[in-house]
């Protein structure tokens, strides 16, 4: 099987990896030589640009490599994003890697609302992909993760406020390609409080974003952390074009974890490849 591009992965680059300084989960160059050893022959390096003025977590929200940017006060304080080191370490990985396609890419999380500071400080046509996310939500006058969120709300209202959330992040024309992990809130489901998340609760909600996003001809990722057969077929017929895949890798070891299985299950639904592996996969 040919494998399309992993169009959402992270390197040392990103914060939530321990940064450049301590490459804590793996490097770019150990990504690519990942990629080359499983037969990959694309992938976008989406480094994290999270430019909240403020958003408060938990601290059992944060694991050892990424505490660093939590203060005491629970506020998290995101270093800023090293875009020279990291262009520089991309051209290196293109001469160390020949044969790998490797794009430049960010994943911009709140583009809705950060859209003005990023545009301050980079020249975001610089890079090739960037992916659109929703991390964070309003609650009591800042922002907050759904895992944080679960504690303090019915675990019902964090999923809808989420999903509610979409159509306002794509409404505008911030240059973002594609929609990340639509499925965010729900990997942080309280499972072992009450139960496996069941999707059909809020199809209702899931259909009125998919909308949102399709009417915007945005692309919606498979995001192959969780696959859900009812994410293509949802898209499908929410009138969605186009897809792309991505493993959100913060490790060279799940690198394009599930493409073959997420291959397949797309396919079922009418998308297609492009000429190139980096290319989206329309239908």
């Amino acid at each position: 099987m040919n494998l399309p591009a992993d169009s959402h992965v992270h390197s040392e680059f990103s914060w939530d990896t321990g940064g450049p300084t301590s490459a804590a989960r793996g490097t770019m160059e150990a990504t690519c030589a990942r990629a080359v050893r499983i037969g990959l022959p694309a992938l976008f390096f989406t480094e994290h640009l999270d430019l909240e003025d403020a958003w408060f977590s938990d601290a059992e929200d944060f694991e050892d490599h990424e505490a660093h940017v939590l203060g005491e006060d629970g506020i998290v304080d995101v270093p800023r994003f090293d875009v020279d080191g990291y262009l520089e370490s991309i051209e290196r990985c293109r001469a160390a890697f020949p044969a790998l396609r490797i794009g430049t890419g960010l994943e911009f999380g709140q583009p809705h609302l950060r859209f003005e500071a990023a545009a301050g400080q980079f020249d975001l046509s610089r890079f090739d992909r960037i992916n659109g996310s929703l991390h964070t939500l309003e609650f009591e006058g800042t922002r907050a993760e759904p895992p944080t969120l679960f504690r303090r709300l019915a675990p019902e209202e964090v999923i809808r406020r989420y999903l509610a959330e979409i159509p306002a992040l794509v409404a505008g024309d911030e240059p973002f390609e594609v929609v990340t992990h639509l499925d965010y809130a729900a990997r942080y489901w309280p499972e072992e409080e009450i139960g496996p998340f069941d999707p059909r609760a809020f199809e209702r909600e899931f259909r009125t974003a998919m909308q949102a996003i399709a009417e915007s001809g945005r692309a919606l990722e498979m995001n192959t952390r969780r696959l859900w057969p009812w994410m293509p077929q949802w898209w499908a017929e929410a009138g969605g074009r186009a897809i792309s895949f991505g493993s959100d890798s913060h490790a060279p070891n799940t690198l394009a974890h599930g493409f073959p299985e997420a291959v397949a299950m797309v396919e079922a639904y009418g998308f297609r490849p492009g000429r190139r592996p980096e290319d989206l996969w329309r239908r």
